[in-house]
């Protein structure tokens, strides 16, 4: 299956947070995240390792205690059960991909 979104085109919406699955199936599932600025996640654990990449805007991402400031382009790993917490400094979309730790993988 093959799965094609332009992130670019996401509204964000005015004082809240949409969060809408983009992908899922048994390795991965990526979900589609916009952010008004102002607008956090509180500090959770995910299960899985994940990766974070924004796409629009700028965002505070707090992982094991040490906050990153992530643009548009940046991109971010996090082992699971990494605290983490965010807070949008301005309209941002990112990707947040979880990925099954039980699933085997090679280098590319």
């Amino acid at each position: 299956m093959t799965t094609v979104v332009d992130t670019s085109t996401e509204p964000v919406p005015a004082d809240g947070t949409l969060s809408r699955t983009l992908h899922r199936d048994d390795h991965v599932k990526v979900v589609l995240f916009a952010f008004d600025a102002g607008q956090e996640l509180s500090e959770h654990r995910a299960g899985t390792a994940a990766t974070v990449t924004v796409t629009r805007g700028r965002l505070a991402f707090t992982v094991d205690g040490e906050t990153h400031e992530m643009g548009p382009g940046a991109f971010l790993h996090m082992a699971a059960g990494a605290p983490h917490a965010l807070r949008a400094l301005e309209p941002t979309i990112m990707v947040l991909t979880l990925v099954r730790d039980d699933v085997a993988t090679t280098d590319t």
